[in-house]
């Protein structure tokens, strides 16, 4: 794994509880003209990576050619999905 993208975390802080252990977490932009585009991009990106969707978000850009933006968080669930490739 890349060390320039790791997670720093302070020495002091105490991560020994499994239920509070610190997770890398990462966010990924699908954007589309329609909600069910960028819904159909993102089933098409996860087919192919075992992640963890922890959140989504979806926002309306106004005056924009694809108005429809669609934020994923998630994490990857093991070592070989985190050989990331954009969907771009």
């Amino acid at each position: 794994m890349d060390p320039n993208l790791c997670l720093d975390v302070p020495p002091d802080f105490d991560d020994s509880d499994a239920d509070a252990q610190v997770h890398p977490i990462a966010r990924l932009l699908f954007m589309g003209r329609t909600n069910a585009e960028v819904f159909g991009k993102v089933q098409e990106w996860t087919s192919v990576y075992n992640v963890l969707i922890v959140d989504m978000s979806v926002n309306f850009l106004y005056d924009e050619p694809e108005p429809v933006q669609l934020t994923v968080y998630f994490a990857f669930e093991d070592e070989d999905s985190a050989k990331f490739v954009s969907p771009e």
